[in-house]
């Protein structure tokens, strides 16, 4: 069973269809003894850092994630995959989970921000989450990026700058893009991230 957070900022209707699409299961929870029996957490996002972290910490699964995450595979997804990192410059500088090394920081490129579309993805780590993926193109909304080490950065995109669309450090894991939105390919990392799990 994957716990997807419910922490007020989250797609949780996509993620779900997604999910029941694949037969996975799952539960839509902040409830943190669910949290805890839980065979892996799941964060989806949408929204801003500043906002997602203040609400973590309003309810106290801040805490109980980092805490987690020593035991169990941890996803996070768009702006839940931005939270996983140390902290983030979005509304006003505030920190992260700090479960992987990095900052999230506002894109400057000289394309279009926000960054919304298909893009194709470029492998960097062939990590157990990129099985049976190759460079294809998934989709992405956001306006923010992590700078991060590059040995954390299993694959990413091109938008002016690289941007790691999807990262992992030991068994905690990122999109930047929604999977639940990018096709048979977001499919298929949905898949393997529950092949993890299991």
């Amino acid at each position: 069973m994957i716990s997807v957070i419910d922490y007020g900022m989250g797609n949780l209707q996509s993620v779900s269809n997604a999910l029941n699409y694949l037969d996975i299961p799952f539960m839509i929870t902040n409830n943190k003894e669910e949290i805890k029996k839980s065979k892996a957490i799941l964060i989806p996002g949408v929204g801003a850092f500043y906002d997602a972290m203040k609400n973590m910490r309003d309810m106290g699964l801040d805490k109980l994630i980092k805490k987690e995450s020593t035991k169990k595979p941890i996803l996070g997804i768009c702006l839940g995959m931005q939270i996983l990192f140390e902290k983030g410059e979005e509304v006003k500088e505030i920190e992260g989970l700090g479960l992987i090394e990095g900052t999230v920081k506002k894109m400057e490129v000289d394309y279009k921000v926000p960054h919304i579309g298909w893009n194709n993805i470029k492998i960097n780590n062939k990590s157990d989450i990129l099985k049976d993926i190759d460079e294809d193109y998934v989709y992405f909304v956001h306006s923010y990026y992590a700078e991060t080490l590059v040995e954390v950065v299993d694959a990413y995109c091109e938008y002016g700058i690289n941007i790691p669309a999807i990262v992992s450090k030991g068994n905690i894991y990122g999109m930047q893009f929604h999977p639940e939105k990018s096709g048979v390919v977001g499919m298929r990392l949905l898949k393997n991230f529950w092949e993890v799990v299991k």
